[in-house]
């Protein structure tokens, strides 16, 4: 006899801490914990977008209104200064060094409506050196439209470095016409502070929204702990290591917890009470069988015989469909898991004495933490019949290999080095309803316990032609999960 061989074939189910950032980043899906972290992830960058632009908006506005302020004065100097006079107007020397320094940044100039929807230059600070201020085309309408009032605007400056500009139409004493006063400063340092302000504040509020998203996830890998806790605690309960959920959770998730266990016990219930009315009727028909058998015995002639003969066939279909009633019971149970290993070592050994004299040597393979979900009396019974039959049909070998096929099943597959079965005889042998060595007559082969067994439990069973000569009977059964 061979045992197991090395080698792990089962499916890990990893816990949901080690689970990758794809897995908690990507799309929403169906998932609960990347919804949450997108809808967190989703309004802490729209609020912390609204925040930067509020934060440089008013941080730009707070520049341009002290710059306002300053032009403000200016204009305010300049209309002091400034007289009628019979060539225009005459503007008194103003004490602002920046006005008299050449292109120094700091300008201003009066002028007058020409009369064409633009402006005449009165006077003009030293600082112009010969200049101009720009004027969008339609400043003399809005100073119209808003006479004495203070207009503002950006502009480039004479040498094409921006200037922000203020205008204001005014009237001086002695002089009909309206005059334009206008005031220009370089706003070239304002520009760079808001700048630089804007540069900081987006660094701080992404450095502040990656925080937020971190903590996010943390705050959700924590409240949701408890339910990856219930999922995995579900998990060992149908793979048969726990019989209920026995750890208490919050009060949010506890009456689902309770409600679980309350659809086990029921569960349990039903199938106990299937196999106390599979084993009343087993008792009540069994017994008047055994008695027509037991008279029928003891008399002689062909109406004993017949008698006989259609009580063991009776006999013979009450077994058959209790023992498929036992086992759609027994299928229905959660959390039922048998060793595939352990089994086949048992059968192995016994069968090995059993067919000792034949010295049939029995090679098993499988791997340690595959599991049949099931009974372990069922499995015996599918197995044993299956390998026992092999062995009565072997020359003197048997093979038996198990393992996954994954999708929460599992094969076995039996082959011995005998004469085999015809191809044609397979088909009839897998829906004959007798004993294993009675299905088909000459064949030694009889398949009803397994089939029957097997059909129980969803699986499949299929029979092929062995490399070692003989039958291969491949057997598809539920796989628990390890």
């Amino acid at each position: 006899m061979t045992g197991p061989s090395g080698g792990t074939t089962g499916t890990d189910e990893a816990a949901p801490e080690s689970r990758n950032w794809g897995r908690w980043f990507g799309r929403p899906g169906r998932s609960l914990t990347r919804r949450l972290i997108w809808l967190a992830s989703l309004w802490i960058v729209l609020a912390l977008i609204l925040a930067g632009w509020a934060l440089t908006s008013q941080y730009q506005e707070s520049a341009l209104r002290r710059l306002g302020n300053m032009l403000g004065q200016t204009i305010d100097e300049v209309v002091l200064a400034a007289n009628a006079a019979p060539t225009g107007v005459e503007v008194a020397e103003i004490k602002d060094a920046q006005t008299l320094r050449p292109l120094s940044g700091k300008y201003w100039a009066v002028a007058e409506p020409d009369g064409r929807g633009g402006l005449r230059v009165l006077a003009r600070s030293p600082s112009l050196a010969g200049e101009s201020l720009s004027v969008p085309p339609d400043l003399p309408g809005r100073l119209t439209d808003a006479f004495g009032q203070m207009i503002s605007y950006n502009a480039d400056g004479p040498i094409g470095r921006p200037l922000r500009v203020a205008a204001s139409m005014k009237r001086l004493p002695g002089r009909t016409e309206p005059v334009v006063f206008m005031a220009g400063i370089d706003r070239s340092s304002i520009d760079a502070d808001t700048r630089q302000f804007a540069t900081f504040t987006w660094t701080a509020l992404l450095i502040l929204g990656l925080g937020l998203v971190l903590a996010v996830f943390v705050q959700v890998q924590i409240g949701l702990r408890p339910l990856f806790e219930l999922r995995n605690e579900i998990a060992d309960v149908r793979k048969g290591r726990i019989a209920r959920i026995a750890r208490r959770y919050p009060v949010e998730i506890q009456p689902l917890a309770e409600q679980v266990n309350r659809l086990l016990d029921q569960n349990q219930e039903t199938v106990e009470r299937q196999r106390t009315h599979v084993g009343n009727l087993a008792h009540a028909l069994k017994t008047p069988l055994s008695v027509m058998l037991a008279e029928a015995g003891s008399q002689t002639g062909d109406l004993p015989d017949m008698v006989r003969k259609q009580t063991e066939v009776m006999k013979a279909q009450v077994d058959h469909h209790l023992r498929r009633a036992r086992a759609a019971a027994r299928a229905q149970l959660l959390g039922e898991r048998t060793p595939i290993a352990e089994v086949l070592d048992e059968l192995a050994v016994m069968l090995e004495r059993v067919f000792e004299t034949k010295g049939v040597e029995i090679d098993w393979r499988a791997p340690d933490e595959l599991g049949f979900r099931g009974e372990r009396q069922d499995l015996q019974e599918i197995l044993g019949n299956l390998i026992e039959n092999a062995c009565k049909w072997s020359r003197h070998r048997v093979r038996i290999s198990a393992g996954p096929t994954g999708l929460g099943q599992m094969v076995v597959v039996v082959e011995d080095d005998g004469p085999g079965l015809p191809e044609d005889q397979r088909e009839a042998a897998l829906e004959r309803g007798a004993r294993m060595d009675e299905t088909t007559p000459g064949s030694g082969l009889g398949l009803s316990i397994v089939v029957e067994l097997t059909r129980a439990y969803g699986g499949r069973i299929t029979l092929a032609d062995s490399d070692l000569g003989g039958l291969k009977v491949l057997l598809e059964l539920p796989a628990a999960e390890a």
